[in-house]
């Protein structure tokens, strides 16, 4: 058994006020973060992505559907892959009712995207339950050009929200699991990038 300190009651309340002055600063902190993050500058997406959707082939701006914004997770599935990456599969499996409210209360579509062949990725949709949009990426660059894969030079070297305020798509922001820069590169990252797109 764990060897921990036994303490009276006086002495824990004493200790979680002291802790709970160091949770409110890192709160704090972190909402700073999110704002600093909100104000990086967006990136006009140029080049023209394809993918592979259950409705035929389809641009970045086709994928937006007619909403503001397009969340794209990269979920870790390569084109050798049986089955997606066990932690991307932990957390899609909580997309199917968010991926409806961020549709109907934010103007957000939220899509997820790999590179494995998209017959691979209905497969592993209909086994998980899952309902929310799935695409395939393969053939293009698109998980390269967002760092959620990565190529053997990129490897060697040490190698998403989206918005479209004119007819450019434009990439907000990207985020990843922060203990990511602590683990070795690896061919398949998930991440989160999201794009905002022009009205009308």
């Amino acid at each position: 058994m764990t060897d921990h300190k036994i303490g009276t009651r006086e002495e824990w309340r004493a200790a979680r006020k002291e802790l709970l002055a160091r949770e409110k600063e890192h709160t704090r902190r972190g909402d700073e973060l999110a704002r600093e993050r909100r104000e990086l500058p967006w990136v006009p997406v140029e080049k023209e992505y394809a993918f592979d959707t259950e409705d035929g082939t389809k641009t970045l701006a086709q994928l937006f559907d007619g909403h503001a914004q397009l969340i794209v997770y990269h979920l870790m599935f390569g084109p050798d892959f049986e089955a997606a990456c066990a932690s991307c599969s932990s957390i899609a499996d909580g997309f199917n009712g968010i991926h409806l409210h961020l549709a109907n209360r934010a103007d957000a579509r939220l899509v997820a995207v790999s590179r494995g062949p998209l017959e691979k990725l209905q497969a592993y949709r209909q086994r998980m339950g899952w309902t929310f949009p799935w695409v395939s990426s393969s053939g293009s660059d698109f998980n390269y050009d967002y760092a959620a894969s990565f190529t053997p030079e990129q490897l060697r070297e040490g190698a998403s929200t989206t918005s479209r305020p004119s007819r450019t798509a434009r990439r907000c922001s990207s985020s990843r699991p922060g203990s990511w820069p602590r683990l070795p590169p690896a061919p398949e990252r998930a991440s989160r990038t999201s794009c905002r797109r022009p009205p009308g």
